[in-house]
């Protein structure tokens, strides 16, 4: 059963924006930080931004800060990933997740989203 679901992946040129957009059930909005996480071709997956149940507080990977923000809405059961400056070396498959803060970063993911193509061409 789909729990997450991203949308809003896409070709775009460097220096270029998108808008990822996470939808999912109530009861995980309610209830679990969540975040964004991506994984490019031979690499690990990257915790690139979290933010609290209530958006209270966020964290971004330093690769992305500046360029990234992070935001929900929890009447709408969404979240958001809004991604500016784009440069090819952002191109991974983007996850929605939702679990618990281990520090700063997310952890013990109880759902995950199928994923998102970002790619960003040169």
């Amino acid at each position: 059963q789909v729990q997450l679901v991203e949308s809003g992946g896409g070709l775009v040129q460097a220096g270029g924006s998108l808008r990822l957009s996470c939808a999912g059930s109530g009861r995980i909005f309610n209830n679990y930080a969540m975040g964004w996480f991506r994984q490019a071709p031979g690499k690990e997956r990257e915790n690139v931004a979290t933010i609290t149940w209530n958006g209270g507080s966020t964290y971004y990977a330093d690769s992305v800060k500046g360029r990234f923000t992070i935001s929900r809405d929890n009447a709408m059961n969404t979240m958001y990933l809004q991604m500016n400056s784009l440069k090819p070396e952002d191109t991974a498959v983007y996850y929605c997740a939702a679990g618990i803060r281990v520090g700063q970063q997310l952890g013990n993911i109880d759902y995950w989203g199928q994923g998102t193509q970002v790619t960003v061409s040169s």
